[in-house]
């Protein structure tokens, strides 16, 4: 018996001190990234998330952090000691990959996880994660938005990580799960489509998943006290709102508009490409809207405060609808590809105040094209913007993103004529649905449309410091830049 403790032991021993010159050979924890410029430390490399199911356990305060649970399946792309996620603002309690307890640690805003054995290339890999969600402190960053009655979701540009761990960059699409247990007296939406609800005692589970896959920065939950009321799209869409239950026979009148605003883009550039949609009203201020998949979010105050025009909230509407094609089902292969998403979302949302509230889209363009080189110095080019200002990640969203790049199509149109620019929004749409797709990508397809290169007309208009003459106006001028005081 002492002869075999002594083997033991040295077994032992020996198993320990290898243990401990492999850990020596892996490099200290450190955020990685997959080299975007304006986040550099955003996405990680080696792995594709092919699904994420996410629970979170809300017990009715928004002082309290939320329990949450994240199962992430991926396929790694490349051998990996260790996985990073993008993490912060809560505390994990612990972390498995492939069923065996695993190692982590915290690098800047990164959870790096080390596996017990090596994944290898080619190779699925499940990674749960038992964290917490901490919706306080987020107003300004992003992430959850408390509102009057509950949350909401507003991850945009790169917040998605401040609620759960992923790969929160919009070149990792991936197909969602969310599972919301809340007290009985509230109601939970998400993305997709709800699969079930189940009830515990003083609590609800609810049930969402999406159907098409979904950039972590378009995810989308509420809970709150909360009506759904729901109507029939274009085609038999079913389409569902979320709003206060104090407030939605004030809102109906503005949530019956949706199913027109789906039949005037399915004219425009063809069928809706997901499973549902709705509008989701926050009793919050956020000082914006936001396009998160099949369900936009929408400030109370933009439908209630009487301070906008009819015509004006109904193009906000439409602006969003067209993100859902415009950003969520073609979505930017990296950040600087955003003029894609906003470009395109503004256009639809002035050609629709022209077609129904007169509102000219010459004149609005032609004023844009009055501040466009200001706009391009304040904020770079289309295509290639400034990286916003630090701690303002929202100041990405700048006015070159919005009637900056509608410009560009504008000038694309005036290039290529009405037909074949009706062509090109078509295809585009159609032959990216559910991917991600770049500047690059949009270039070439319309260039194949025209039936001619392109690429000197939108190395001009995309990537110059100054706007370009505006083809068929060429009396329209852009006022000089002035140098704008830091701050």
């Amino acid at each position: 018996m002492l002869h075999t403790s002594r083997r033991r032991l040295r077994a032992v021993l020996l198993a320990a001190a290898s243990a401990a010159l492999v850990a020596a050979a892996l490099p200290s924890p450190e955020p990685l990234g997959i080299g975007d410029p304006l986040f550099p430390h955003l996405g990680n490399p080696g792995y594709n998330v092919l699904t994420y199911d996410i629970a979170f356990t809300y017990r009715g305060a928004n002082s309290t952090p939320l329990n949450a649970v994240t199962k992430i399946d991926a396929l790694a792309t490349e051998p990996l000691e260790r996985v990073n996620l993008d993490f912060t603002h809560g505390t994990v309690s612990a972390v498995e990959v492939n069923g065996a307890a695993a190692e982590f640690a915290t690098a800047g805003e990164d959870l790096v996880v080390e596996p017990v054995a090596a994944i290898q290339r080619g190779s699925r890999m499940r990674i749960t994660v038992k964290h917490t969600s901490d919706p306080r402190g987020t107003r300004e960053a992003g992430g959850w938005v408390q509102t009057g009655d509950g949350l909401a979701m507003a991850n945009q540009a790169d917040a998605a990580h401040r609620v759960f761990p992923g790969n929160d960059h919009p070149a990792d699409k991936a197909y969602f799960t969310f599972r919301i247990t809340a007290p009985n007296k509230l109601t939970a939406v998400a993305n997709g489509l709800r699969k079930s609800k189940k009830t515990s005692g003083a609590n609800t589970t609810w049930t969402y998943r999406t159907s098409h896959p979904m950039a972590t920065e378009l995810a989308q939950v509420s809970i709150g006290t909360s009506a759904v009321p729901t109507r029939t799209g274009p085609g038999g869409l079913p389409v569902r709102d979320v709003v206060p239950a104090k407030d939605s026979a004030k809102l109906e009148p503005w949530l019956k508009k949706t199913p027109g605003h789906l039949e005037w883009m399915e004219q425009k550039v063809g069928r809706y490409p997901f499973e549902t949609y709705g509008v989701l009203v926050a009793d919050a201020n956020t000082g914006y809207e936001l396009e998160t998949q099949t369900l936009s979010l929408f400030e109370r105050s933009i439908f209630t405060s009487g301070l906008f025009p009819a015509w004006y909230i109904e193009s906000v509407m439409v602006h969003e609808l067209a993100h859902q094609w415009f950003g969520n089902s073609v979505t930017p292969r990296g950040w600087s590809d955003l003029w894609l998403n906003e470009g395109h979302a503004t256009w639809y949302e002035a050609t629709y105040s022209e077609e129904k509230a007169g509102q000219p889209m010459e004149r609005r363009m032609r004023e844009a094209y009055k501040r466009s080189d200001q706009w391009r110095a304040d904020g770079g080019p289309p295509a290639a913007p400034k990286p916003p200002a630090a701690g303002q990640k929202i100041s990405l969203f700048r006015p070159v993103m919005y009637d900056g790049s509608a410009l560009v199509l504008y000038a694309l149109r005036q290039t290529i004529g009405k037909d074949a620019f009706d062509r090109l929004e078509r295809a585009w749409v159609r032959e990216h649905r559910d991917g991600t797709a770049t500047t690059a990508d949009f270039t070439q397809l319309a260039s194949t449309i025209a039936g001619r290169d392109l690429s000197a007309f939108f190395r001009q208009w995309l990537y110059a410091p100054r706007t370009p003459q505006m083809p068929g106006h060429p009396q329209w001028r852009s006022t000089a830049p002035t140098a704008r005081k830091a701050g």
